[in-house]
């Protein structure tokens, strides 16, 4: 199971982190379409990212972003889409996957 925490901002509803931890299971190690699609998913979001005030974290299984500042309009954005696409992720595959919001 894959297990994925996103938080906000109170203030101004930003996402200020996105954290990812474990595999999904749904097929064997190096054929798993679940992890790559969340692998793809945050690589290339997190790598969309234009502010310098984060703390990252980029490894098999435990993946994240945490925000050092609040993020700027364009970043709120992309973490935003990097939302939106793990949702469709979950959708379509919630017994593989979970997202918290906090």
């Amino acid at each position: 199971m894959v297990k994925i925490v996103i938080k906000r901002d109170v203030s101004s509803d930003k996402i200020t982190s996105i954290e990812v931890k474990g595999h999904a299971g749904s097929d064997a190690y190096g054929k798993d379409l679940v992890c790559a699609a969340i692998s793809a998913v945050i690589t290339g979001g997190f790598n969309a990212l234009t502010d310098k005030e984060y703390d990252f974290k980029l490894e098999s299984g435990h993946s994240y972003v945490k925000a050092l500042d609040i993020p700027s309009d364009y970043d709120a954005v992309v973490l935003k889409t990097i939302e939106t696409q793990l949702k469709t992720i979950e959708e379509s595959n919630s017994e593989f996957v979970r997202i918290e919001n906090l």
